[in-house]
């Protein structure tokens, strides 16, 4: 008789995937899911873009997994999952790889490069690998419309995006301030408080630090510390940053704090001094054994140095005092300098209970120097190296690690700068300090806090709503909505959006040269008329725009506009009292365009408004814990700013994907795993199988290809074989295999039935995976099916009643069991096909004839 069931000789999930995969793309498989559905309820799902310009990881095959895992499930319960695939093309990754291809740095464009040439060069690299994330992508089974994705250097998709930064500017949520910010030099770019704190942000250092002695002038207000004085008056100030000192302008005492007059030697020069200090802060730096030791016995070593408590004061009656500029090489500017000044932000943790104050680089110095009118001093550029009237230390970078490979001296401007103290008597203690400091999340190198002429989104104003938004949604786990991000949430400061640099989305914002008048456009429509108002009043020659027309919404139409740098820089507007406004130069942080993309992906609102409404919010989203505040937190910002709303109703934060030591991957140590050889040497099947039933999505998985092989071998061997096994005697006996078929229940047997009723795996696991699922736990799911297969239905009912299949004659019993297997082959595909969904469809094929992906979720009976 002619074989009904496909029979087979061997395992090989990487043949059974590209066979099921080319089956897929000659049926339009994921098409017809969706058109089968198109009239159901939709379930949303965001994509979060990555960017092409470099190739995926392992890692990105554990997050797309999880993503396709979701949409896969809700399709088979019955709803309609669209998933448009987006590409993120903006930001630093995109400009230093081309900086490093062209061998030139942020100041040599507008010189040896224009703009226009840098920016043509990021977007073609931009895209370098999109074909290798699509042949991934398709590879490990995630379906997502490829075809259509939307892209965030499209025109439309900026014209959206500056339509919610209108939005913002209207509410009054979008404002200028000139403010110290986190600063990358490496990256010549500003960061914003969410970059700066992406993990693995702060790395421990060991940093140069110093106690440097300010020298006291000698007044009405400071003649109280000059009595009796031995030598010099200094008041001491710690600092982890020696290449500030240049820019001090103050020091910064607790007013309610306790400090003492303390007469003592200089450990380096020996020389006889008076100092000032917080009290507490004594143990930190003289030894308790010489207090009151003869200090004529001291032998001017350093060591065993003697001292003595000679007056006991409050911080505030310290304020007012003036002290000598510690290095002259330029005059502060705007106010005053040089005094001490009160501030609330003053600890004992360490250091002395000073604080040397220098406002350009810190954002409590400039808060407290403008309470009270002190000026600044910035003698450090934004590459980092100080400016030309830093005399000797002027071109030296104030980090080594901003130098060219190999170029960096051996002592750093930190330890110079330290010599010099120590060779002017100004230094008290220089010593090497352990401490976490900030690091740009993508160049890797130091940041610097500099004072920024900034826009910023006024988060803050919705800080409450923020925060009671993301108590509606459902975090996996709940830990990090309630901690991470939600501790993010209630430590909210002001998003600070721009950034000086040349490929990105321009600020949509034009003003006067003296700041007066300003103007900020949300949509093409409104440029248009600007520029026509602009070439009327004669400031602007002709509308570079003109073959544009807003009315037309066609692709070919936008395609004719650029909105990057250089081209929206050259349009001057006209202000409503006749002035030229010139466009703010800066573009807007690269989170944002991912964090626009429920809009912008429809083009909404010129666009597409019904498609939006049904799309928003989102019911899922996923992405690595690495977005917890980047890409969840612009979603999130953006929606409850706009839109008065989440952004998604659940959201699955996936853990890392570490080695098998638990070490993180990476080129540099060799342990980085390769996506293509890895599913070619296991198959996508066994791949995300071991992924998602090692260890539960948000912890982090210790990648093992051992693992596979073990999955292999236990689930998916055990799976062909009971397969095979039905198989083989279901066509030597053709049996009739419907839902009108006698099953186990029907024959009575007490074990079987036992088996049946009550434990009977198809249907106490559907009941057990559907809720596993729809609660977005496929570690659970996972592991069920798992058991079942490799303990109850090949373990022991396949075991158990193998004579039954054996015997030559055909009744009820033997039908029973026939049926009774290819029901449970039958469920499993269907549960498992989430998972793994190459397998799954084979085996579903295989035994109905259709496409488990085009089946609906099974019903337990």
């Amino acid at each position: 008789m002619d074989k009904r069931f496909p029979q087979y000789d061997e395992l090989d999930l990487p043949k059974v995937a590209e066979e099921v995969l080319k089956q897929w793309e000659a049926e339009d498989t994921f098409g017809k899911s969706l058109e089968l559905r198109k009239d159901a309820p939709p379930f949303v799902f965001y994509e979060g873009p990555p960017s092409a310009n470099g190739l995926p990881g392992i890692h990105h095959v554990m997050a797309r997994a999880i993503k396709d895992i979701f949409c896969r499930y809700q399709t088979q319960k019955g709803h309609r999952v669209d998933r448009k695939a987006g590409w993120d093309t903006h930001g630093l990754p995109i400009e230093l790889g081309v900086e490093k291809e062209l061998g030139i740095t942020k100041e040599d464009i507008g010189k040896k490069i224009s703009i226009e040439e840098y920016n043509a060069a990021c977007k073609k690299a931009v895209m370098r690998y999109t074909d290798v994330w699509n042949d991934m992508t398709r590879r490990i089974g995630f379906w997502l419309d490829l075809e259509q994705p939307y892209v965030t250097y499209q025109t439309k998709y900026i014209e959206s995006v500056w339509h919610l930064l209108k939005k913002l500017y209207d509410d009054q949520l979008l404002y200028k301030g000139y403010t110290i910010q986190p600063y990358s030099p490496a990256a010549g770019t500003g960061l914003s408080s969410h970059e700066l704190n992406q993990p693995g942000t702060y790395k421990p250092v060991k940093d140069t630090s110093v106690v440097a002695m300010f020298k006291v002038k000698q007044d009405n207000a400071s003649e109280f510390l000059f009595k009796d004085a031995f030598g010099d008056v200094f008041i001491l100030a710690w600092t982890t940053t020696p290449w500030t000192l240049p820019s001090n302008c103050a020091l910064t005492v607790g007013p309610k704090l306790d400090y003492v007059r303390v007469k003592t030697f200089n450990p380096y020069t020996h020389e006889p001094q008076t100092m000032v200090l917080a009290k507490s802060r004594l143990g930190a730096y003289l030894s308790e054994k010489n207090e009151n030791a003869s200090f004529d016995d001291y032998k001017k070593d350093g060591k065993n140095i003697p001292w003595i408590i000679d007056g006991e004061f409050y911080g505030h009656q310290l304020e007012g005092i003036r002290y000598e500029q510690l290095f002259p090489y330029a005059q502060p500017e705007g106010g005053e300098a040089f005094k001490v000044i009160g501030g609330d932000f003053v600890t004992t943790e360490d250091g002395t209970g000073v604080v040397h104050t220098a406002p350009s680089f810190g954002a409590d110095d400039m808060r407290v120097a403008r309470q009270h009118n002190i000026g600044t001093l910035t003698l450090v550029d934004l590459q980092g190296r100080f400016t030309k009237e830093m005399g000797e230390f002027a071109g030296k970078y104030v980090k080594n690690e901003y130098y060219p490979a190999g170029q960096a001296p051996e002592k750093s401007v930190d330890v110079e700068l330290s010599i010099k103290l120590k060779e002017m008597g100004r230094a008290f203690k220089v010593e090497k300090y352990e401490h976490n400091y900030p690091h740009c999340w993508r160049t890797d190198k130091p940041i610097l806090y500099y004072p920024l002429d900034s826009w910023f989104v006024r988060v803050t104003a919705k800080k409450d709503r923020l925060i009671a938004l993301n108590k509606t949604i459902n975090w996996k786990p709940e830990s990090t909505g309630t901690g991470r991000f939600g501790n993010w949430l209630e430590n909210l400061q002001d998003w600070n959006l721009s950034r000086s640099r040349y490929w990105g989305i321009p600020l949509p914002i034009w003003r006067t040269d003296d700041g007066n008048e300003e103007l900020c456009i949300g949509s093409l429509k409104q440029l248009k008329e600007e520029i026509a108002r602009s070439v009327k009043a004669g400031i602007l020659p002709a509308d570079p725009y003109a073959a544009f027309n807003t009315a037309d919404m066609s692709d070919a139409n936008y395609d004719s506009v650029d909105l990057h740098r250089p081209y929206v820089d050259n349009i001057v507007l006209v202000s409503p009292s006749g002035k030229p406004m010139k466009r703010e130069t800066d573009l807007i942080d690269v989170w944002f365009d991912s964090g626009a993309m429920p809009y912008a992906q429809w083009h909404y609102p010129f666009e597409n408004e019904a498609t939006f409404k049904e799309s928003f919010p989102a019911n899922f989203i996923a992405e690595g814990v690495d977005q917890t505040r980047g890409w969840f937190y612009t979603l999130h910002a953006i929606a409850t700013l706009t839109q008065d709303s989440v952004a998604y109703k659940a959201v699955v934060s996936n853990g890392l994907v570490l080695d098998k030591v638990g070490q993180k991957m990476s080129k540099r140590l060799g342990n980085a795993v390769d996506p293509f050889k890895t599913l070619d040497a296991y198959g996508a099947d066994a791949v995300r199988w071991y992924m998602i039933s090692n260890a539960s999505p948000w912890d982090n998985l210790k990648f093992d290809a051992e693992g596979i092989t073990e999955v292999q071998r236990k689930f998916f061997r055990a799976l062909f074989n009971t397969y095979n096994f039905f198989a083989l005697y279901a066509n030597i006996d053709g049996p009739a295999l419907d839902a009108s078929c006698v099953t186990e229940v029907d024959i009575g047997g007490q074990p079987l039935r036992r088996w049946t009723v009550g434990y009977f795996a198809p249907q106490l696991l559907i009941k057990q995976c559907d809720a596993a699922y729809a609660d977005y736990e496929p570690t659970i799911a996972a592991r069920a099916i798992q058991d079942f297969v490799v303990e109850d239905l090949s373990n022991w009912y396949v075991r158990l009643n193998r004579r039954r299949f054996w015997k030559g004659e055909t009744g009820a019993d033997k039908n029973a069991a026939f049926q009774t297997l290819h029901h449970c082959l039958e469920v499993v595909s269907m549960l498992s096909a989430p998972i793994a969904p190459f397998f799954s469809d084979r085996l579903y094929r295989d035994l109905t004839g259709t496409s488990v992906h085009l089946s609906d979720w099974p019903q337990a009976r």
